[in-house]
């Protein structure tokens, strides 16, 4: 794989893809640490995920569409659960189960809040009126995660889904195309990871989040 080089003070990046997918770009963000393909300069829009345990983290969508299609990469930092989870249960009733003790529970949550991040992301999908016709484990440069394919009950449209975790950061890859068009393989595949430098970042071996990151590729 290429490496991505960051230019300047610039956070955002777009580089053309061969002529076979003229219409496409290779998208990166610094501030995010990922790249990915969309068709043309994604709309980026700052916003909030609700964790499971009801932490409002910062968030960011990058969405572009093209024709009936949309495609969208949503990155969620889990980086501040722990404090605003911290924070809610310094202000719940005395006794509270969700509120007090230690360690695993009360204000430990935020490490369930954590660890469960991906499998939580994954469940929001499941309970949309659709049909889920694949789940599975997967992985991106070693980096892993879940997909899921979903056949929408309303318009027989079909959501294509691959859901990582990355540094406590979340990534949902929604790719929405209408019934009978071919899967948003270019979109759904092309997910990369980047360094503090803004260069492609690949492991040696699978990376779990949480737990210590593999050594990575020397390109």
């Amino acid at each position: 794989m290429p490496l991505i080089p960051v230019l300047a003070a610039a956070s955002i990046l777009s580089i053309s893809v061969p002529a076979a997918a003229q219409e496409w770009t290779e998208f990166a963000s610094l501030e995010d640490r990922f790249t990915c393909n969309f068709p043309g300069q994604p709309d980026v829009t700052e916003t909030t995920w609700l964790s499971e345990f009801g932490a409002e983290l910062p968030a960011r969508v990058y969405a572009a569409e093209v024709g009936p299609s949309r495609y969208t990469v949503t990155v969620a930092d889990y980086n501040h659960a722990e404090r605003i989870l911290v924070e809610k249960a310094g202000n719940c009733p005395p006794g509270a189960e969700r509120c007090s003790g230690g360690g695993l529970t009360g204000e430990g949550y935020w490490r369930h809040d954590v660890r469960g991040a991906l499998i939580y992301a994954t469940w929001t999908f499941l309970q949309r009126d659709a049909r889920v016709t694949h789940l599975g484990y997967n992985f991106t440069d070693l980096v892993e995660g879940h997909q899921l394919h979903l056949t929408n009950d309303a318009d027989r449209s079909r959501t294509f889904v691959s859901i990582y975790m990355h540094e406590n950061k979340l990534y949902v890859l929604e790719g929405n195309v209408p019934a009978g068009y071919p899967e948003p393989a270019l979109f759904q595949q092309s997910l990369g990871w980047l360094d503090e430098d803004g260069m492609r970042l690949r492991y040696q071996a699978i990376y779990s989040n949480g737990f210590p990151a593999p050594p990575p590729v020397d390109y």
